[in-house]
């Protein structure tokens, strides 16, 4: 007697409410993360790695600089993705923004060390951005257009995100320290490990 194969188990919809607590526990790892690399003088990949370079080259502000580059992207979002996927990322590009404006009144980190920046740092934006993108988010920018590949085209959103990382940390060499831009392309490695290793198609069944 042979056994019966069993169907594959059928994803189940997230709710409004696994939603928001997601989004929130993003937005808060994203947020705390990046402060974490504009104490100590570091950067990461993508459109945020490009809001520090403009942020440490002519002193703009970073929330400013990073919502103004995060935009653009949101209309291949909208065009490829659905509402639903830019109006969460809008929202999280919005209260990352806010947070990392916020955070000098609320937070400081004046003996954390560089190196356990960049480590702590970059797991704490990963695992945000991991729970972004596994409802359905991003943080805009880089994120959005990796999200597209792998929906589209099977390309690993981790792969994308870390072929990026790599670009802006490289022109980072004409703006930091050398020593401090190690430190980030460790963060960076970091971060697009914990994407490689856990945002994998059909490995998470909740949509």
């Amino acid at each position: 007697m042979t056994d019966t194969p069993q169907s594959p188990a059928k994803p189940q919809e997230h709710g409004w409410l696994d939603d928001g607590h997601a989004l929130a526990i993003g937005v808060l790892f994203v947020s705390l993360g990046l402060i974490m690399f504009a104490h100590v003088g570091l950067l990461t990949g993508g459109v945020a790695g490009a809001a520090f370079l403009l942020h440490y080259a002519l002193g703009w502000n970073l929330s400013w600089c990073f919502f103004g580059l995060s935009m653009p992207f949101f209309w291949l979002s909208w065009k490829r993705l659905g509402a639903e996927f830019t109006l969460k990322s809008v929202v999280s590009v919005v209260f990352v923004s806010l947070c990392t404006a916020w955070a000098p009144k609320v937070v400081r980190f004046e003996l954390i060390d560089p190196w356990l920046a960049c480590v702590l740092g970059g797991f704490l934006i990963g695992m945000g951005l991991l729970a972004l993108l596994r409802h359905h988010a991003s943080v805009g920018g880089v994120n959005i257009l990796a999200q597209w590949l792998q929906q589209a085209h099977g390309i690993s959103a981790g792969k994308v995100q870390m072929s990026v990382d790599v670009v802006v940390v490289a022109i980072a060499f004409m703006v930091l320290d050398p020593v401090r831009v190690l430190q980030s392309i460790v963060a960076a490695i970091i971060i697009s490990a914990v994407l490689v290793l856990n945002h994998k198609p059909g490995r998470y069944l909740g949509v």
